[in-house]
C-alpha cells in the first residue's frame, strides 16, 4: 500500500480484493461514524449495519491499512496476562468477563468467516506456545494449568510431541491451544468491510478525520474533501491514532513486529514443518512466531523494524534464525517482508475509553488484535445501539493515560531488537 513494499508484503499480494470504496466527499449525516478500517471499526460497521443504524466509516488510508492488515494472522484465544492474573488487574467482576469473552473469541472469528464467505485461508488447528529452555517450560506448564482450570481445550506437549508437532527438537515442550488458528489477516479485513457494506454500512477510504467538533446535538468529523455528522462517534485506529484523538496514540507505545515470507515449499518441505498447519510463537522476550499460509509459505517473524540498520540486521537474523530451527530450509530465500506497529499498554491489557460525549473506544491489544477486535468491535455496537450498558461491558471505562518515556521506550525496542538479532546465538 502506498507503493510501499514492506508495508503488508505477502498479504497484499494474496489478499482477495477490496471492495470498491471511494473517499468522503460532501456532507453526510449518519446515526454512528467509526474512525478507522480495522478489526474493530469493521465489525463494529457490520454489527451496526446489521441492527439497521446507518454507520459510516472513515478510513485514512485502505481498509485493513494498519496493524490489522500486518499481523502474523494468530487468532489466538485470551491476552499476553495469564489467566489468573486477570482478576487482579481488573478486578473480579471484570476480570471474569473479560476471560470469558476472549475465551470464546477464535470461535466468534471463524464463526464470522463461515457465515459471510470470508475468503481468508482460515485454519482451525489450534495455536503453539513454544517453550524456549526451563524457563519457557515453566511458563507454558503455568498457562496450561490455568486455562485448564477455567475449562479451556489446551493441553501441554512433552519435547518429543512438539518436535513431532513442529518440525524441530528446538523447544523443550508446547502449549497447544484447540480454539486458535490462522487466517490471513488482510483478507479477513477486506472479508469484514464487505460484509458491512452488503449490510448497509458505507466505507470511505482515503479520508482521514482531521478535525472533530461536538455542537451539543451530534458530532461533526472533518475529512480533507468533506464532513459526516453523526450522534455517536467510535474510535477505532488503536496503534495508528493520527493527529484526532491523540491521547489514544499517547497511552501505547510502540512495539515494531516484521514478517517475512518464503515462496511456497515444495510437499516434501511442507511435511516436515508444522505438519498439522498449527501457527505457533516461543516464549523469548524478542519472540519469533511462524506460520504457513494455504500455498505453502512459511512466514517466519519477530520484534523489530525493517528499516535502517535494522532491514539488513533482521534479514540476516531471518535467514540464520531460519535454518536453525529447520535446516532443510538452509538457502530457501525469504520472497517478502513487511513489517508494523502494535499498540502496549502498561499491564499488556486492551482499554475502554469515553472520549467525549458519545465517543467511544477500545484500545491496546497488545499484539492480540484479531479475535479481542473482532468481538470488541460488536461489544461498542452493542452498546451504541443501546443493547447493554457501560456496565455491561467487558472493561470498566477509564481516561487515557499517557505512557511515561514513550518515546525512549519506542527507541529501546527498537534498537534492542537490533542487537539482540545481530548478536542472538539462537538456541
Amino acid at each position: 500500500m502506498n507503493d510501499d513494499p514492506r508495508s503488508h508484503g505477502l498479504w497484499e499480494r494474496s489478499a482477495p480484493p477490496a471492495p470498491p470504496t471511494t473517499p468522503l466527499d460532501g456532507r453526510s449525516a449518519v446515526d454512528v461514524a467509526i474512525v478507522g478500517a480495522g478489526f474493530t471499526g469493521l465489525s463494529a460497521a457490520l454489527h451496526l449495519a446489521q441492527g439497521g443504524a446507518r454507520v459510516a466509516v472513515l478510513e485514512g488510508v485502505e481498509i485493513g491499512f494498519g496493524g490489522s492488515g500486518r499481523n502474523v494472522g494468530l487468532v489466538n484465544a485470551g491476552m499476553w496476562v495469564m489467566p489468573d492474573d486477570l482478576p487482579g488487574a481488573l478486578g473480579p467482576l471484570y476480570g471474569a468477563r473479560l476471560l470469558d469473552l476472549l475465551g470464546g473469541a477464535p470461535a466468534d472469528v471463524f464463526a464470522l468467516v463461515e457465515r459471510h464467505g470470508i475468503a481468508c485461508e482460515p485454519e482451525r488447528q489450534g495455536t503453539l506456545h513454544c517453550a524456549v529452555g526451563p524457563a519457557g517450560l515453566a511458563e507454558v506448564k503455568e498457562r496450561a494449568r490455568q486455562w485448564q482450570a477455567q475449562g479451556a481445550p489446551v493441553r501441554l506437549l512433552d519435547a518429543e510431541e512438539t518436535a513431532r508437532m513442529v518440525g524441530t527438537r528446538a523447544y523443550a515442550g508446547a502449549l497447544l491451544d484447540a480454539r486458535a488458528g490462522t487466517i490471513q489477516p488482510l483478507a479477513y479485513a477486506r472479508g469484514l468491510a464487505g460484509a458491512a457494506i452488503a449490510a448497509g454500512a458505507r466505507i470511505h477510504t482515503a479520508s482521514p478525520v482531521v478535525a472533530a467538533a461536538d455542537d451539543g446535538m451530534g458530532w461533526r468529523l472533518d475529512t480533507p474533501q468533506g464532513s459526516v455528522e453523526a450522534a455517536h462517534v467510535i474510535v477505532a485506529t488503536n496503534a495508528y491514532t493520527s493527529a484526532v484523538w491523540p491521547e489514544i496514540r499517547a497511552e501505547l507505545v510502540h512495539l515494531p513486529y516484521f514478517n517475512m515470507a518464503t515462496a511456497p515449499l515444495s510437499d516434501n518441505l511442507r511435511r516436515s514443518i508444522l505438519p498439522e498447519r498449527q501457527g505457533a510463537w516461543d516464549t523469548r522476550s524478542v519472540l519469533s512466531s511462524f506460520r504457513f499460509d494455504r500455498r505453502g509459505r512459511l512466514v517466519f517473524g519477530s520484534v523489530g523494524a525493517l528499516r535502517g540498520p535494522g532491514l539488513a540486521i533482521h534479514r540476516g537474523w531471518g535467514r540464520r534464525a531460519l535454518a536453525r530451527l529447520f535446516p532443510q530450509l538452509a538457502g530457501v530465500p525469504f520472497e517478502t517482508e513487511w513489517y508494523g506497529q502494535i499498540g502496549m499498554t502498561a499491564n499488556n491489557l486492551p482499554r475502554f475509553h469515553r472520549l467525549g460525549r458519545n465517543v467511544i473506544a477500545f484500545s491496546g491489544y497488545n499484539g492480540r488484535g484479531i479475535a479481542p477486535g473482532t468481538v470488541f468491535g460488536r461489544c461498542l455496537a452493542r452498546l451504541v445501539q443501546g443493547e447493554i450498558g457501560e456496565g455491561d461491558l467487558p472493561l470498566p471505562v477509564t481516561d487515557p493515560v499517557a505512557a511515561p518515556r514513550r518515546r525512549l521506550k519506542e527507541a529501546a525496542y527498537e534498537v534492542g531488537a537490533q542487537l539482540a538479532h545481530l548478536t542472538e546465538a539462537r538456541f
